[in-house]
């Protein structure tokens, strides 16, 4: 059991925790959720010993080990596995002892040892682990130094997922994982058999990885013994009561000040009028729950652009002269919202460059809307702002004619207000700067836009607002993320980057999430069930679900928009006045794309709503 009882603790001088109090039972696996910069990692800190409290107490079971990642492996010649198989001290131990030992009684003890711990199934156990977070056979033979810091954070968390320790803390360890990583992680902590204390954003790990959730608020810390979405349901009730009463409290205030108004310096009132400030002195305004913290997201429109804005067909590209990825034949309209699905190292990131103009077609052709603007965020890209200039500084670069003023409003529409528009980035926290850089991949209105792990810095409050912002943006979507819950509600088109090509996924993501966590399942035989009970949709599944129909009446709407335009065109005599053969056939094509765009909108439409009728059914 981890009691944390009536503990205090301050930052230069700025409380973080103020009598904070919370317990949380042995084999519980807990989620530490709260708005950034509220003392999340510091509480870890704490538990841990790195940091010392100024009153109050942090208590485990005596012999409790404790384990987290707090930085990646060094960086040498020891391979993955033999990292790994290190972290369990008590084996290494152990087993360099077998090795050694010459008195018969110390023989058998080390060996009794040994197979308590299960020591002969390690290396199998470890490799396990290993290949869950993205390493094949092969890697896990090869040294540490082969590897970039963002993957030997993974052998971090390797190694002490191996450890197993009592209490296990993470602190966003999903920042440095792909999508494949992260559910198999999630499956992993569900079953950990010890208690978890897991500091994240993702709203898909904190409904399924945890059954409970710690929040930190105004310092102090509530445990509520549910998963995230029915502690979201439970704090939206607790914020609408404490806001009824403050009106009702409010409304009392005025009433009793207007007759103190009125009658302060009445002689005959003076009295009644004193009795009555009182009064208000006694009436308690609620500390209601802390409003989520700017959440705006304001993408600019783009102008509409025919379809198709990229068609590419047989397109071969790659770095030098490597080829990556080949047999590449995709089209993406204006209105697509495209999630890519596959490993890290499959060529995401490099079908993004491609796009973006970033990487050279080697062989095909790729054809771009004359027209088109591409916006592109990438996770570096938070890394390669400029730390000794200010949020107005990097606008006025990008936009030397604005006024301040103009700049500023920028600014707080991707909630960035006065006090960070003056502040240097190098002193603003990693939500902040991810805030700057959509700002600045957003800011000449893209007809597409380009986003690879777009939340690693977001908190909960402003995911969600990025989901509404994208939502209700006009242009095309590609989306790399481990965040399943954003690609459920932003993503209807789903492409699979994996053996060197690009292909469509058959399935929508809960099914890609079945596929990833049973391709390495053992097979078993097959055997007559009765069929499973239809399971009744979440409110965030209802809510996509109309959204996408939603999404998807507006898509139609805009098609059919332009095809009366362009018919309206083709019924005009002027264009067939004189040799006008070129331009009537463009118009013509124009046509037959916006044609077949609108039949395949109808199809996606038609099914969005076959499923939205089915789930409103049970």
């Amino acid at each position: 059991m981890l009691r944390i009882e009536n503990i205090s603790y301050a930052v230069e001088g700025r409380p973080l925790f103020d009598g904070a109090s919370a317990v949380i039972p042995d084999g519980h696996k807990v989620g530490l959720v709260g708005r950034n910069g509220t003392g999340k990692t510091t509480l870890f800190n704490l538990i841990r010993g790195h940091l010392s409290l100024e009153s109050g107490e942090i208590a485990l079971p005596r012999k409790a080990r404790i384990g987290g990642v707090s930085q990646e492996v060094p960086s040498s010649d020891v391979s993955l596995l033999d990292t790994v198989l290190a972290a369990d001290a008590e084996r290494a131990t152990l087993m360099a002892e077998a090795d050694t030992a010459t008195d018969p009684t110390r023989i058998a003890e080390v060996q009794t040892r040994l197979a308590d711990i299960d020591a002969w199934s390690a290396e199998a156990r470890a490799s396990t682990i290993l290949k869950g977070l993205g390493f094949d056979d092969d890697e896990q033979l090869k040294p540490c130094s082969a590897f970039s810091g963002g993957w030997r954070m993974r052998v971090a968390l390797a190694a002490v997922l191996f450890s197993q320790p009592d209490l296990l803390l993470l602190d966003e360890p999903t920042n440095y994982l792909d999508l494949e990583g992260a559910l198999w992680l999630e499956s992993y902590l569900a079953k950990y058999p010890h208690t978890v204390l897991i500091i994240s954003h993702d709203r898909g790990l904190l409904n399924r990885a945890v059954g409970s959730i710690l929040h930190l608020e105004d310092r102090k810390l509530t445990y509520y013994g549910v998963p995230y979405d029915q502690f979201a349901e439970r704090r939206a009730e607790k914020r609408a009561q404490a806001e009824a009463e403050n009106t009702r409290n409010k409304a009392r205030i005025a009433h009793l000040q207007s007759f103190v108004d009125r009658f302060r310096y009445k002689a005959s009132k003076a009295v009644q009028a004193q009795s009555r400030l009182k009064m208000i002195e006694r009436i308690q305004l609620v500390s209601t729950p802390q409003e989520a913290a700017l959440r705006a997201f304001s993408f600019p429109e783009p102008e509409e652009l025919s379809p198709p804005i990229i068609n590419l067909e047989g397109g071969v590209t790659g770095y030098g002269e490597t080829e990556v990825l080949r047999r590449l034949t995709l089209r993406i309209d204006q209105d697509d919202r495209i999630a890519l699905l596959g490993k890290n190292g499959q060529g995401k990131s490099t079908l993004s460059k491609l796009l973006s103009d970033r990487l050279p077609l080697m062989a095909g052709k790729l054809v771009r809307s004359g027209k088109l603007r591409i916006g592109y965020f990438a996770q570096h890209q938070v890394d390669e702002l400029y730390v000794d200039e200010t949020p107005i500084d990097h606008l006025r670069r990008l936009r030397p004619d604005e006024t301040p003023g103009q700049l500023r409003a920028r600014l707080s529409g991707f909630g960035l207000m006065a006090d960070q528009a003056e502040t240097e980035v190098g002193r603003l926290s990693g939500g902040q700067k991810a805030r700057l850089s959509l700002l600045i991949a957003t800011i000449d209105a893209p007809h597409m836009l380009i986003l690879d792990e777009p939340t690693n810095h977001l908190d909960i409050e402003s995911r969600e607002a990025l989901v509404e912002a994208l939502t209700a943006y006009t242009g095309a979507v590609i989306l790399v993320s481990h965040d399943m819950h954003l690609l459920s509600l932003v993503a209807d088109r789903l492409w699979l980057v994996s053996d060197g090509t690009v292909q469509p996924f058959d399935g929508d993501l809960e099914a890609y999430r079945a596929f990833l966590l049973n391709r390495d399942a053992p097979a078993k035989p097959a055997k007559p069930a009765a069929a499973p009970k239809p399971k009744r949709p979440s409110r965030d599944d209802m809510l996509a679900l109309r959204a996408e129909v939603r999404k998807g009446e507006a898509r139609i709407e805009k098609l059919q928009e332009m095809e009366v335009k362009l018919a309206a065109k083709l019924a005009d005599p002027d264009l067939y006045d004189g040799d006008k053969t070129h331009e009537i056939e463009t118009w013509q094509r124009k046509y037959a794309e916006v044609e077949e765009a609108l039949e395949r909108a109808e199809t996606i439409w038609m099914e969005a709503l076959e499923k939205l009728e089915q789930a409103e059914a049970l």
